[in-house]
């Protein structure tokens, strides 16, 4: 692990050198990607430093108490010594973390999608929850979202509702979120007012940049321009701006109509278009590594039960890590820092007992 950390600070020196270099800032390209490589090795590098000073003044401090005769002084030597040693271990853990090769979409945009499940308008209306859930979320992180395409019920259901979350790091918070979801409530729908289960399925998928190839030849894909439809608020029904999208091979159909302009609909069909078809090549590469979908938390097999939300009890069960809030409420308001932060610790465990393995 030294070796491969002085080699990664030895890198991080060469980038702070390249970049002084008048040659690489009049070279766009290059000056941002050395920059992102600089950005992503800091932490590491930053804390392997501190690392290295704890071990520095541990070695300090045991070496003057081989010639310190003075009582005092030997206290306080002792002292620092034990203060650093206890620091270490949690130091050479915090190194092995950042060490775990890091998921190059973590940083990126993501477009999310709910889709009503089984429980008829009572999916729907919990789908609807769910988009709120994610939107305060979002808001509270500092994102920005905006809705692609929705399908609602008239009652404030939604039976699929598609959204962009922007910001860096989108992905690495909301990624843990794809499987079904599961809510136990009296609907009220019902009259009886007998508890009923539903449940509504996400979709979390990292926006598809320029540098990812996605190639989609203009064959495969059937465009239709349509007149929106539903509650699409003044102007948007009156023209022919809504856009459907059908790629042949697969048979996935995306259609977008929040925008009144037929361009900002295409360009937010074929983003959508795009992140299902990376998601797609992204699920058949863990199915042929059956190794790695059992090291994840949360594989993002779609038919994967993760969520339990129960109002009756007023809790919330992720079942992968066996983790209970009894706090649903502030959960479907938006605050799910801490189920993000158990999932991620939970994940990187896994990462690591699998690279002590190998």
């Amino acid at each position: 692990m030294l070796d491969k950390l002085e080699a990664i600070l030895h890198r991080y020196e060469e980038i702070g050198m390249v970049l002084t270099e008048p040659d690489v800032a009049s070279d766009a390209d290059r000056f941002r990607k050395l920059m992102k490589e600089q950005s992503d090795l800091t932490p590491l590098v930053e804390k392997y430093l501190e690392y290295k000073k704890c071990k520095e003044a541990i070695e300090d401090s045991e070496q003057m108490l081989e010639e310190e005769t003075d009582p005092e002084m030997r206290q306080m030597l002792k002292d620092e010594c034990n203060e650093n040693s206890e620091k270490l271990p949690q130091l050479e853990q915090d190194l092995k973390i950042l060490l775990i090769p890091k998921n190059p979409d973590d940083d990126k945009n993501v477009i999310v999608e709910i889709r009503a499940g089984v429980g008829g308008d009572e999916a729907a209306l919990f789908a609807a929850d769910l988009y709120r859930m994610y939107n305060k979320y979002a808001e509270g992180k500092g994102f920005r979202t905006s809705l692609i395409n929705v399908e609602d019920i008239g009652i404030g259901g939604m039976k699929t509702v598609s959204f962009m979350v922007e910001g860096s790091g989108a992905y690495a918070k909301l990624k843990y979120e794809s499987g079904v979801h599961r809510v136990q409530r009296v609907p009220v729908t019902e009259s009886g007012g007998r508890i009923h289960t539903s449940t509504a399925t996400v979709a979390v998928m990292p926006e598809v940049e320029d540098d990812v190839d996605i190639d989609i030849p203009p064959e495969d894909v059937r465009m239709d321009i349509t007149r929106a439809s539903g509650n699409g608020g003044q102007g948007v029904n009156t023209t022919d701006s809504a856009v459907r999208l059908t790629h042949l091979p697969t048979g996935i159909v995306i259609y977008s109509q929040t925008e009144r302009s037929q361009l900002q609909n295409k360009a937010k069909a074929w983003a959508l278009l795009k992140a299902k078809l990376y998601d797609l090549k992204i699920q058949e590469q863990h199915d042929s590594e059956a190794e790695l979908r059992r090291s994840q938390i949360g594989t993002g097999d779609r038919s994967e039960k993760i969520r339990t939300y129960n109002f009756p009890q007023g809790r919330v069960t992720d079942h992968r890590i066996k983790v209970t809030l009894h706090r649903i409420d502030d959960v479907l308001n938006g605050d799910l820092d801490e189920l993000v932060e158990a999932l991620t610790t939970a994940d990187q465990a896994a990462k690591l007992l699998k690279m002590q393995n190998d």
